[in-house]
């Protein structure tokens, strides 16, 4: 396949070298050796008589060049793949497809109806479930090599997305608790209770976390941590710990675990759970029907159940 003197073959590892920056990842995602992918990158370098990717100690980084280039190659190779398939455009519903969705298990636990939906709707698709990364999202590639990141703002995400649902924090504790007086619990006692803290990650805080850090709250050595909100209502039952945890995981695991949630003592926090991805999907059908009917679906529970 050629256009214009130049092999438009190449197109597809130019995407994977500019997108991962690292030559043997590039030639995992394209499944090409060590060598063959070092001799794909000096082809096109002569292509475009730019090096496009350049040593950084132990690393890769894009050329300025390589870096406006790369929204264009974006943009382009889905048009040619579709265009030189000779195929009708396809029903998304029918498509035989993995998407890959990095979130919380809370998060999970929110998509749970609607995916059971899409599942039904679209028999041919496989969804891989993904914990989200333990650092921040410093660049592009964690939303460039999955199909969508579920969270909330503020962990170095930039891009489209549309909103999922809306929650808020509660204190969560045991039922027979003493502090809770009144079904409330003081300012005075969430301070002065041991503590149960969900971390993601040293560097990820949620916007709970960074509320109490404005009130000068400091949660870093909490009587007990876990690796998500899922595991807190069992492992607040019957001790005295307090918790900081979604109404929703409250509501739901509560009842089941003998603990409760209270209004948060140190004002409302809301959670806006939103659904992100690269700008580079959003001309696949597949994708678009996917996050489409995702929000629509979760749209009608919640109109439903309101």
């Amino acid at each position: 396949m050629t256009g214009g003197g130049h092999d438009l073959n190449l197109l597809i590892p130019l995407r994977a070298l500019l997108e991962e920056a690292n030559v043997t990842r590039a030639g995992q995602r394209v499944q090409l050796g060590q060598s063959s992918m070092s001799s794909t990158l000096s082809r096109l370098r002569v292509m475009f008589n730019d090096e496009l990717l350049v040593r950084v100690g132990r690393d890769y980084e894009l050329t300025p060049f390589a870096r406006l280039l790369l929204p264009q190659v974006q943009a382009t190779v889905p048009l040619i793949e579709r265009l030189l398939s000779n195929e009708p455009e396809p029903d998304p519903a029918a498509a035989r497809r993995t998407l890959s969705i990095m979130l919380t298990d809370y998060g999970i636990m929110g998509l749970r109806p609607a995916l059971a939906v899409l599942l039904e709707e679209a028999p041919g698709l496989q969804v891989d479930l993904l914990p989200l990364p333990e650092r921040p999202m410093e660049s592009e590639r964690e939303l460039m090599t999955h199909d969508f990141v579920v969270t909330v703002p503020g962990i170095g995400i930039d891009g489209p997305h549309l909103p999922l649902f809306d929650d808020e924090y509660v204190c969560l504790l045991d039922a027979d608790n003493p502090a809770i007086s009144d079904g409330t619990l003081s300012f005075e006692d969430f301070v002065a209770l041991p503590q149960a803290v969900a971390q993601f990650g040293r560097l990820h805080f949620t916007p709970a976390d960074r509320r109490l850090r404005e009130l000068g709250i400091d949660r870093r050595e909490p009587r007990v941590t876990t690796s998500s909100f899922l595991p807190l209502p069992s492992v607040v039952a019957g001790t005295d710990l307090v918790a900081v945890v979604p109404r929703r995981l409250a509501e739901r695991l509560g009842p089941l675990t003998g603990t409760v949630g209270v209004e948060a003592p140190f004002g409302r926090v809301e959670i806006a759970l939103k659904l992100w991805w690269h700008p580079s999907h959003d001309s696949d059908p597949v994708h678009a029907w996917f996050r489409t009917r995702l929000v629509e679906v979760l749209a009608a529970d919640d109109a439903s159940s309101s």
